[in-house]
């Protein structure tokens, strides 16, 4: 019923004392807090510090000017489960487990959540446990369902509060949230009532969990929902926008007062309003979490990632172009082009990363776990597809890198690869395998406008044959393109 296990994620280098013994004897008070901040369908210019102008997040600014703002990071995946998958593994999408959007059984004979990663899947979450880190996970999982042997606490996290299933997570108001392996009822939710704002409820149990593991090193991922569809905020956030963005967007649902908690999206007669809404409540969320760090005075021993999963949707009523949510590259979510896949990355941590850096370093969410790996003084998985950013983090320079490699089986079939400047992108590989390689080269032309490959037939030859060889075939043949 479950995937079959991927032999090559799991080789006996990741036993559970792989790194104990040198790691452990770094003295355990010098190891920071890891809080990993990861919106969702948050586009590249959806922060004020990447050039948003029509609302501001003053809050999350705040991070970056305390701290490095990346100009050129990319997430696992234009979509939210195998992104995340390549967040937590660190794996690119040809290797893996999760290489797109499943649901664990689909509509209509709907059951909760996503197909699950092999039960063995070593994670960043495990590797930080292997030193002594009490791990949490607050919002979105979408990485298996409930008794899969893939949720939270079957991957190294010791608490889990929020949703399982990311179809579930297009509400606001569910009708439930897991507290770790029970569901926690949201009474003031059920019919058609929406009172109980379920970001709310994640955020006050994240912080709860910070507060208790104030005297010991934690991880923290904090998974918050916004900006995702549905869009819609309380009243009070609402009003302040309510007016201010015309001419409004609005959205008719399809779906009907029993069901839209299971996936459709409710109507939305200002999504504009609601899209700056949700920003704002995000951007308070994170304002905050920095507030309660100083108040237990960790914040200088706290590392902070912000990021989103992949580049900004259209769907429930929101309009990115309106918003230029991508900041004017080409694509949004579900495209490989730069607006699917480049997104913020601010990492603050005073006192070690210089207030107001910028980077053009050109990362991927799979160098997370090479990342924590040499910060924690382990040793860094030989497999694993990511680079260390700790150098780049304190001013140094990274170990080189060949390639970055994306592909997803949605939509097509789609395949991209970067290497150095240049970018290769290959649409509807599914129906067509040897389906021409677009070629841009990404310093001069970030938005995708001009397809070079017939003046530069080396680098696109070169190209193809490294994207020919970055994959292995995935066990589950969902994910495969013959």
């Amino acid at each position: 019923m479950f995937m079959k296990q991927l032999s090559f994620i799991i080789p006996a280098v990741f036993s559970a004392t792989a790194f104990s013994d040198e790691a452990m004897s770094k003295n355990f008070a010098e190891r920071p807090n890891i809080i990993f901040i990861l919106a969702d369908d948050l586009g590249y210019g959806d922060l004020s510090c990447y050039g948003q102008q029509r609302f501001s997040t003053p809050n999350i600014d705040r991070l970056a000017k305390e701290g490095m703002r990346f100009t050129q990071h990319y997430s696992g995946s234009p979509v939210c489960a195998p992104s995340r998958c390549t967040l937590m593994t660190g794996l690119h999408t040809g290797h893996a487990p999760i290489r797109g959007n499943l649901n664990f059984v689909m509509p209509p004979f709907f059951l909760e959540g996503q197909i699950p990663m092999p039960r063995e899947t070593f994670t960043v979450v495990k590797l930080l446990k292997c030193v002594g880190y009490t791990t949490g996970i607050f919002g979105k999982w979408g990485l298996g369902a409930p008794d899969s042997g893939s949720e939270p606490l079957d991957m190294g996290f010791d608490r889990f509060y929020g949703y399982n299933c990311q179809v579930m997570a297009h509400s606001y108001y569910p009708y439930f949230l897991w507290n770790d392996r029970m569901r926690e009822m949201l009474w003031n939710n059920f019919g058609t009532q929406c009172i109980d704002y379920a970001p709310d409820f994640i955020h006050r149990n994240m912080l709860d969990f910070v507060r208790e593991n104030k005297t010991r090193p934690f991880f923290c991922y904090y998974a918050p929902v916004q900006p995702h569809a549905d869009m819609i905020a309380p009243e009070k956030y609402m009003e302040k926008y309510r007016g201010k963005f015309p001419p409004e967007k609005s959205y008719k649902t399809e779906g009907t007062p029993e069901n839209f908690r299971r996936g459709p999206y409710v109507s939305q007669s200002e999504g504009h309003a609601a899209f700056a809404a949700m920003m704002n409540m995000l951007d308070d969320y994170v304002g905050e979490l920095l507030n309660e760090l100083e108040i237990l005075e960790l914040r200088e021993n706290t590392l902070i990632f912000f990021s989103s999963d992949n580049g900004p949707h259209e769907e429930g009523g929101h309009d990115p172009e309106y918003f230029n949510s991508n900041g004017s590259l080409r694509g949004i979510k579900r495209d490989l082009y730069e607006g699917g896949i480049r997104v913020p990355l601010i990492a603050s941590w005073p006192g070690k990363i210089s207030a107001g850096a910028v980077s053009d370093y050109v990362s991927a969410f799979w160098d997370f776990l090479a990342t924590a790996a040499e910060l924690t003084g382990q040793k860094i998985p030989s497999q694993t597809d990511g680079i260390s950013m700790l150098p780049v983090l304190f001013g140094g320079e990274p170990a080189p890198r060949e390639f970055l490699y994306w592909e997803i089986r949605g939509g097509g079939g789609k395949m991209a690869i970067r290497k150095g400047d240049w970018k290769g992108v290959r649409y509807n590989v599914i129906e067509n395998p040897g389906s021409p390689l677009e070629l841009y080269n990404i310093a001069i032309d970030p938005r995708e406008t001009s397809n070079v490959a017939a003046q530069y037939p080396e680098i696109a030859n070169d190209l193809d044959r490294l994207m020919k060889n970055a994959r292995t075939e995935s066990e589950d043949p969902r994910f495969n393109y013959r």
